[in-house]
């Protein structure tokens, strides 16, 4: 009988951690979720007011798309953000788990997509994509 306890008291105490680390990453990857649909919203304003002050969207990769709203641009204008954008050391906007933004333009708009948690651009068919994308 001590034996049937001691197990059950092993496993029970296996699955609180288990349950525990799995509640640990979810809370982590909402406030992750949270920083980045912030960030977004920010460098959308920032974008628009750069579209409204020089006449069309910046032009080029992630890096010059920063450099540009820095004052990088044919007017010398600097954009302000409300919030500082997280940026690697090559000094692109990237997403809270370090991957570099990949950043569209249309007429109409932005889109910006992140790789997501798993740092990895996912084809919406993999089952575990668990990119965000996000336009205005």
């Amino acid at each position: 009988m001590k034996k049937i306890l001691t197990a059950i008291g092993v496993v029970t105490v296996a699955v609180g951690i288990l349950w525990a680390g799995r509640a640990w990453n979810t809370l982590q990857v909402n406030a992750r979720t949270a920083t980045f649909n912030e960030e977004v919203d920010n460098l959308f304003t920032a974008l628009q007011k750069y579209k409204e002050r020089v006449g069309s969207y910046p032009a080029g990769s992630n890096l010059d798309i920063a450099k540009a709203l820095n004052g990088a641009n044919s007017r010398n204008v600097i954009v302000l953000m409300g919030t500082k954008m997280h940026l690697n050391d090559k000094g692109e906007f990237v997403d809270p788990w370090g991957t570099p933004l990949r950043i569209y333009f249309s007429d109409s708009g932005v889109l910006l997509r992140s790789a997501g948690p798993n740092r990895r651009f996912d084809d919406s068919t993999v089952i575990d994509a668990d990119d965000y994308i996000r336009s205005n």
